[in-house]
């Protein structure tokens, strides 16, 4: 049976100062994805692995680095679906995790529940022996100057979307299972509990060994509306490719709403897909007939 990991950091117009970091934290999480399912390890625990290192990885959008609420506020969310159970867990609006992902994973596999959310989701961690952070531990400084900057704006001025958002993982593993995880801190100067598609099971994420795993990133409002990773999961099944189920999938998002998001996919088989409507998504992926990480930052065409 074939192995598969493929990341995304982000799918957004990504500054060009950032690109090399995008695409080097990538390649690390997808590394760390196939070290766990070259030596035998689960789907499972391969895109946790991946999505840690981007969480920890102050470039993205996710744990340490994510962007500020109105509040000025770190609140993350994140998910992980086993293909192999259709089990999943969720958690989101959590502000003293460092990484949400390993929450969500026990979540999956400790809890009757699939979504937690807020202080629940928090007292679910010390329950679970999980350590808590400062909240201030997740903010940095980039992150503080654009909040002030924005707090500061005078009547309806906005400032730009500065970088990518939600980080993600699909993975299969050699016995055929697969499965997907993501994180994020949100939107910029986001509402105070504001969750988006990311921790949501069939919108950010979605994984099923017959027929396919996917996670998205991008606007999440808009790729809640339309369901995304299981319509791109729908694809794979019905179209037999997941190369191009992504862009068949990304193709409806675009002209139905107007969606501006990206998605990553592993056919049953081990096929790679890839897809987004935004100037840029940044991705990693590697497949057994591949000698190395194949990365880089995907860039619209048209």
């Amino acid at each position: 049976m074939s192995i598969a990991i493929v990341v995304h950091g982000g799918a957004w117009d990504i500054p060009p100062a950032l690109h090399a970091d995008h695409e080097l934290g990538c390649r690390a999480a997808a590394q760390a994805g196939w070290q766990v399912l070259s030596h035998g390890g689960t789907a499972l625990d391969a895109v946790e692995a991946a999505v840690r290192v981007m969480e920890d990885d102050p470039v993205f959008d996710a744990g340490r680095g994510s962007h500020l609420n109105a509040d000025g506020a770190v609140e993350l969310d994140a998910g992980i679906m086993d293909g192999q159970t259709l089990m999943a867990g969720a958690v989101a609006a959590v502000k003293r995790v460092a990484n949400p992902i390993s929450l969500a994973r026990r979540v999956l596999h400790d809890s009757p529940h699939v979504f937690l959310v807020g202080a629940g989701a928090e007292r679910f961690a010390i329950e679970a022996g999980l350590p808590l952070c400062d909240p201030h531990a997740l903010v940095i400084e980039r992150e503080q100057m654009l909040w002030e900057a924005r707090r500061n704006a005078t009547g309806k001025e906005q400032l730009a979307f500065g970088k990518a958002g939600t980080v993600g993982a699909v993975a299969l593993d050699a016995a055929g299972n697969l499965a997907v995880g993501n994180s994020t801190g949100g939107t910029f100067f986001k509402h105070p509990g504001r969750v988006g598609d990311t921790p949501i099971i069939g919108c950010g994420l979605y994984a099923d060994n017959t027929l396919g795993a996917a996670a998205c990133t991008g606007w999440g409002e808009q790729i809640m509306k339309t369901v995304l990773a299981k319509a791109t999961v729908d694809q794979i099944a019905l179209l037999g490719n997941a190369a191009t189920a992504a862009n068949v999938a990304i193709a409806y998002f675009r002209h139905r709403i107007g969606g501006l998001g990206g998605v990553i996919c592993i056919s049953p088989e081990g096929q790679i897909g890839l897809a987004h409507s935004t100037p840029y998504m940044a991705y990693a992926y590697r497949t057994v007939t591949d000698d190395d990480i194949l990365s880089g930052l995907q860039v619209k065409d048209g």
